[in-house]
């Protein structure tokens, strides 16, 4: 198990949304800032992005944001983030915010937090990317998800071992355990994969 420096927090940048999911978003990221954690996202200056990184660096922790630069001159960039990495496109941008932490928590969001949750787990699937994928399932928001997966596996689209790519937490600080406490992937599993 490798210590935990940075979490990858993906989540969205929607503002029309129940507080509850702000408040988890803040939460978890003073906790992280508690525990000496950086918040690593992708640098979104509204919604969650900025609720998780506000929450951060608020409590005296750092908040790294890598952003596309077509997203820089859109004006969609926090520039109160405690440092800001540009990318060419949104695949740099995955692979940056992977690679640069060691862990993710997956909070709420729309189709772009889908797309990087499913690109980890299938990543996670290969043996490509071996780090904690712990989804913050507040107000049971993945539980429909969480179906779907459930019965890719009951299809026999994923295989019974691939279940422990992904972890659920129901709170931040449950989210925020599972994150520092569970070891890497074993590879030995992606020979099972079923792509």
């Amino acid at each position: 198990m490798t210590q935990v420096k940075r979490i990858c927090v993906y989540c969205a940048s929607s503002t029309k949304i129940d507080p509850r999911y702000f408040e988890d978003a803040a939460t978890l990221g003073r906790l992280m800032a508690e525990q000496g954690i950086d918040v690593v996202n992708g640098a979104g200056n509204m919604g969650l992005m900025q609720a998780c990184a506000d929450g951060c660096m608020g409590a005296g922790g750092k908040a790294i944001g890598i952003i596309p630069k077509f997203m820089v001159g859109e004006g969609w960039c926090h520039e109160g983030m405690t440092e800001i990495i540009e990318t060419k496109d949104m695949h740099e941008r995955q692979r940056l915010m992977a690679d640069m932490s060691d862990a993710a928590i997956v909070l709420p969001g729309g189709c772009g937090t889908l797309a990087e949750l499913t690109e980890l787990i299938t990543w996670k699937q290969l043996g490509i990317y071996l780090k904690p994928i712990v989804l913050l399932n507040t107000m049971g928001y993945y539980d429909p998800l969480l179906k779907v997966l459930d019965n890719a596996i009951e299809q026999n689209f994923m295989r019974l071992q691939h279940a422990g790519i992904w972890q659920v937490a129901s709170t931040p600080a449950e989210a925020l355990q599972m994150a520092v406490s569970t070891p890497l992937w074993d590879t030995s599993i992606r020979r099972f994969a079923a792509i």
